[in-house]
């Protein structure tokens, strides 16, 4: 499996090792991804990999929950936008 975020999408970018002499062999930059578990208050628990800086951004937005709410879909992965989906449907049976 890639390394790749499931909630922002981040994934693997290429670029340049330049040397002293300015000799250029191409690289690659992996992302640190984490296997992370989210505690949601209206679907339970989501295991995810994610980048660290998505982590951050979760806990500073106030939870899963929130973070997933708040975010624009067009930011989000299809298996972000899958769980948004879940979480709006839930919090509205919840509400009713």
């Amino acid at each position: 499996m890639s390394k790749k975020c499931s909630l922002t999408g981040k994934s693997t970018q290429f670029g340049n090792n330049v040397s002293h002499s300015h000799r250029k062999t191409r690289r690659r930059f992996i992302p640190n991804t984490q296997n992370a578990t989210f505690i949601s208050d209206i679907i339970g628990k989501i295991s995810l990999t994610v980048t660290p800086k998505t982590i951050r951004t979760i806990d500073f937005k106030g939870g899963i929950d929130k973070f997933l709410l708040n975010t624009s879909s067009r930011k989000l992965t299809d298996q972000a936008i899958k769980l948004k989906t879940k979480i709006k449907k839930a919090s509205k049976k919840k509400a009713a």
